[in-house]
């Protein structure tokens, strides 16, 4: 008989760190909207506000950070998670516990809002330069020092990794399991639900060596499908929900990125008009002109677009995820949701993508932001290592005092210091990490 993930276990409300606790619950909130407000209302999310989505954080134009990033895939989540939802209670309409599928859309806007919550500043270019560090850089004499396992986590830095490290890990003077999320939410932020010694892609893994426990309990919690590596490494087929979560934010950064390439002339209007009309046929693209002699505004015209793109994308990554539920749920659906999309709408997200790729991400601002990123975490990351690893010197004593108490600077292994090290400088704004490292460099002094 073949496997399948059941959605009565799937849909677990139990938190990790509190699984023992037995309080009462006051209000009319659920546990997932629990989830969602406590997300909203953390240091760590906040923070996002201050970090690079694509482009260099606003000047007189504002365009996307990590934080409104994070809110629009939520939206775009909730969406899309309430189409699918709807569509699985009429089909498991006799089953007792179908009004557990009420509760997907609240599961898949708090896994959104959490997704790059372990993002270190300045965008990719900050994990690329983070991993870098160790495989081509300063960091790379250490290697003798760590396992194997441990090595291939630092080389291989991955934020979604990192996300799930900063909901579940008890930070000194915090309480246990971290967040004390739902079992749910936390396993529906883990695209890629393996560790990095089984990474295929570099960088695409889902937990350090420091979590695997904290994943496995979750996995097991929540009915995951175990698929072992050869050497007993741990994987597991992703929970069906990050299959929404994916979507939401493969639709946002698209589309969105390209709004804002066109706020700042990157993209022309025309180029902009032709690419988002291009997920539409011919009858549908007339009543969007139509629609759109009523505003002169090119930024308005382009904003009513992206809508009407948002919004097909959504009902055909929902359709996609209904036809194939019973591959999801056996763990052997490939590819993305975006993957499984009606040809016209794909063709269209391809277009985009690519412009993407050949105007966007190698634009001069944007580059200027990964190089200046990279210099910065590599700084930091050279002086905070040397810093751990030798703390009786003057300098490293007067560095370490800088550094929150929270993160255990003092670990009793090399590897946990350099965790407490990555946990200090991924969760930096991208503002505090340049300021750092001019007064690190004696190039900003306090006022005298």
């Amino acid at each position: 008989m073949v496997e399948m993930m059941k959605w009565d276990q799937l849909i677990c409300e139990k938190r990790f760190g509190l699984e023992d606790y037995d309080g009462t619950k006051r209000g009319f909130r659920s546990d997932f909207q629990r989830d969602y407000d406590r997300l909203v209302f953390s240091s760590p999310f906040r923070r996002l506000q201050n970090k690079t989505q694509v482009f260099p954080l606003p000047g007189s134009i504002f365009v996307h950070n990590r934080l409104t990033h994070s809110m629009e895939v939520a939206c775009v989540g909730r969406s899309l998670a309430n189409e699918v939802s709807s569509m699985l209670r009429e089909k498991y309409a006799s089953e007792p516990w179908q009004h557990k599928l009420d509760a997907i859309d609240e599961i898949v806007a708090a896994a959104c809002l959490a997704h790059d919550l372990g993002n270190p500043p300045f965008g990719h270019s900050g994990e690329k330069a983070i991993s870098t560090f160790f495989s081509e850089g300063a960091g790379k004499e250490l290697e003798n020092e760590l396992t194997p396992q441990q090595w291939s986590d630092l080389i291989q830095f991955e934020g979604n990794a990192n996300a799930f490290r900063l909901l579940t890990h008890q930070f000194k003077g915090r309480r246990p399991g971290g967040f004390a999320m739902t079992y749910s939410t936390l396993a529906s932020i883990v695209k890629y639900p393996y560790e990095s010694s089984l990474a295929v892609k570099a960088n695409k893994f889902g937990f350090f060596t420091s979590e695997r426990d904290a994943f496995v309990k979750v996995a097991e919690e929540v009915g995951l499908i175990s698929h072992p590596g050869e050497n007993g490494e741990v994987r597991y087929v992703r929970h069906p929900l990050v299959y929404l979560v994916e979507a939401a934010d493969d639709i946002c950064y698209e589309v969105m990125d390209i709004e804002d390439a066109h706020k700042l002339r990157i993209l022309t209007t025309e180029e902009v008009i032709d690419l988002l009309t291009g997920f539409f046929d011919e009858e549908r693209k007339e009543h969007m002109f139509r629609a759109m002699e009523y505003v002169d505004d090119p930024n308005e015209k382009v904003s009513y677009m992206r809508s009407c793109v948002i919004g097909t994308l959504v009902h055909q990554c929902a359709i996609a995820f209904v036809n194939h539920e019973e591959e999801i749920l056996r763990g052997e659906f490939r590819g993305s949701l975006l993957d499984h999309i009606s040809p016209l709408e794909k063709n269209g997200y391809i277009r985009c993508s690519e412009l993407s790729w050949e105007k966007i991400y190698r634009a001069g601002d944007v580059v200027d932001i990964e190089l200046a990123g990279n210099q910065i975490i590599t700084f930091l990351m050279e002086k905070l290592i040397h810093a751990v690893r030798f703390p009786q010197l003057n300098y490293s004593t007067l560095l370490l005092s800088k550094v929150p108490q929270q993160y255990d600077i003092n670990a009793p292994t090399l590897f946990g210091k350099i965790q407490a090290v990555l946990d200090h400088i991924s969760g930096m704004t991208d503002v505090y990490a340049l300021d750092l490292y001019r007064k690190l460099n004696g190039m900003s002094l306090p006022a005298v």
